[in-house]
């Protein structure tokens, strides 16, 4: 069999003295920083007692250990107990490097699922719901140099609530279906900067294909006679520099670049920017980043990038590994996965139900990888759940609005979280969603309910259909694109009740869905596949022919994403196992991918 040349996924586990070393946020990066990751001291809080009982300041030591940034159901964690904790409370010390004396001290989470609560040396430092996203808490008042500081957090996690965004994780104690093992508490590196008495809290970076890229930031604790300044270089050459006064927390510039290098899958052409805060001669804070120049649209049916019609040849990707579920275990592991992809002819990824570790955009930046953004839902309505979704979900969109490689948004999966859209509270939440979605961001396309039950407002008409075979495929979907044709309904309605389709390119989201387990693999006993587990890898590839055959002749659909990248616990759809082995001979997918264009 032809195999990739990388390194086997295993082999990348090797032990490291701190998981996950690297800087956690390479779009936002400060000098000087410290990694957190490691051994923590851990509680379970089974009789949630622990806030009444005051363990911040009670308890000086938790009975067990914990590797962060693992999950405590993972192997990872050094625990692997899957069965439910909703309270946790985790416990380590740290010390100050002498060079930060003076300095603003942040405490930054990638991201803690759901509810976090943090002190520091006994006081309370500050709180942050969604389990999705990062928080940061600037904790220099509450810091002792000299000596040990110690940091505490609890997190809530209700494991059966339905109406908390929760994703693949399953409210029944065990896997099931295409619902796996569940994440609970600090699942992404957690890590202490330095930064100056006025600092940047985010710059948001907005470039146009002409050249010109605009640089708003927001600063905490700004003072008089600051000044805001971005530096921007391409392959170490200075291409243009400017600067710009705060106006209150906020300050802009904006440079033009000549003749730009556009970013594309092919050629992933990036900028890097330094930006900082000066006072007169003094720098106060400074972060580096990246951007790139590129053009999303949906122009004549197509969807076009830098102009040129795109095919999207997307896999699913839940983003789960067998030893650590939701976390990558590794950023070597992130990049197998992207290389692997490319390297059997796919150009991007659906993100399903997940947002992914920032060091994944990165890569995908920096390799030319398209991505489309999901974030996980909830299953069901109500206001507090529309609420919380909402501002989760605009918390997602701000953190990656700079990743050149993100070209999609998807707020919603398959009326998760909305499942009666003949109640108009939920099909107005739906509508808003889309809405809100290109209020925050207008250089990217939306699918307002990704899969069916499409309102009027969507960008791409997704749709999901995991037919057996190109036949059956073909004779549904032949008629597609002609005059007065719509989209005919799959497991559910295309179309949301009262709504018409409104003309916009269909993407077959899903598809596929073949499972064929390799000789070996160890796999639970409940495992399946969407449309059957095939017996050997010669009558998986003949149906994954047929169905992209099928394709090939259908025109009006512009886009695939097939299901999926790897198998994730009892669900062995993918092309991978679970643990990154191949199933299939990269050039024969790579050779199907080459049929649609």
């Amino acid at each position: 069999m032809k195999r990739l040349v990388l390194v086997v996924f295993p082999l990348l586990l090797a032990a490291q003295q701190i998981p996950r070393p690297e800087y956690p946020q390479p779009q936002f990066e400060r000098e000087l920083w410290l990694n957190l990751n490691g051994t923590w001291e851990f509680e379970f809080d089974d009789a949630n007692k622990g806030l009444e009982e005051d363990w911040a300041n009670t308890r000086t030591r938790f009975s067990r250990t914990i590797l962060v940034p693992f999950a405590f159901e993972t192997a990872k964690s050094g625990i692997g107990d899957t069965s439910f904790h909703p309270w946790v409370w985790y416990r380590r010390t740290f010390a100050l490097p002498p060079a930060w004396q003076g300095r603003r001290v942040l405490l930054k989470f990638g991201a803690v699922d759901y509810h976090a609560a943090v002190w520091v040396n006994g006081r309370r430092a500050g709180e942050h719901e969604g389990g999705s996203v990062p928080f940061a808490l600037d904790i220099t008042p509450l810091v002792k140099t000299g000596a040990p500081n110690a940091v505490v957090v609890r997190a809530e996690d209700s494991p059966t609530d339905r109406h908390q965004p929760r994703g693949k994780q399953y409210w029944e104690p065990q896997s099931r279906g295409i619902f796996y093992t569940r994440t609970t508490g600090i699942w992404q590196t957690v890590w202490l900067e330095a930064a100056g008495s006025s600092y940047l809290e985010s710059v948001r970076i907005t470039p146009t294909v002409d050249g010109l890229a605009r640089f708003e930031a927001r600063i905490a604790r700004p003072a008089a006679g600051v000044e805001f300044h971005a530096m921007v270089s391409y392959q170490q050459q200075p291409r243009g520099a400017a600067s710009g006064a705060l106006e209150g927390p906020r300050a802009a510039a904006a440079v033009l670049i000549r003749n730009p290098q556009l970013w594309s899958v092919a050629q992933p052409n990036l900028y890097d920017v330094t930006f900082e805060l000066r006072q007169g001669a003094v720098v106060l804070d400074r972060v580096r980043s990246y951007f790139g120049f590129r053009r999303v649209a949906v122009e004549g049916g197509r969807v076009t990038l830098n102009g040129r019609p795109t095919y999207l040849k997307f896999l699913l990707d839940q983003g789960y590994w067998p030893e650590s579920t939701l976390t990558p275990p590794s950023d070597d592991a992130l990049v197998f996965d992207i290389k692997a992809a490319k390297a059997m002819g796919f150009n991007g990824v659906r993100k399903h139900q997940k947002v992914e570790d920032p060091r994944f955009l990165y890569w995908a930046d920096q390799l030319g990888f398209l991505v489309s953004g999901e974030i996980a839902n909830a299953y069901a309505f109500d206001e507090t759940y529309a609420m919380r979704f909402t501002r989760e979900w605009m918390e997602a969109v701000a953190r990656d609005y700079n990743h050149p490689s993100v070209i999609l948004w998807v707020p919603i999966n398959e009326s998760w979280g909305v499942d009666n859209l003949n109640d108009p509270r939920q099909t107005a939440h739906l509508r808003a969603l889309y809405s809100l979605t290109h209020s925050l961001d207008a250089t990217r396309l939306v699918i307002d309910n990704d899969g069916w039950e499409h309102t009027d407002l969507t960008d791409l008409f997704g749709i999901h259909d995991y037919a057996r075979s190109g036949e059956l495929l073909w004779e549904k979907y032949k008629d597609l694109g002609k005059p007065g044709m719509g989209v005919p309904d799959n497991a559910r309605r295309a179309l949301a009740p009262g709504f018409a389709y409104n003309g916009a390119p269909v993407f077959l989201s899903e598809f596929g869905g073949i499972a064929y387990i390799p000789p070996g693999t160890q796999v639970p006993p409940e495992s399946w596949g969407y449309s059957g587990v095939e017996k050997t890898p010669e009558d998986a590839l003949q149906r994954l022919a047929s169905l992209y055959e099928a394709i090939a002749r259908i025109p009006a659909i512009i886009g695939i994403c097939y299901t999926q990248l790897t198998d994730v616990e009892q669900e062995v759809n993918g092309l991978f196992t679970y643990d990154r082995q191949p199933k299939f001979d990269y050039g024969a997918i790579r050779a199907l991918n080459e049929k649609l264009r």
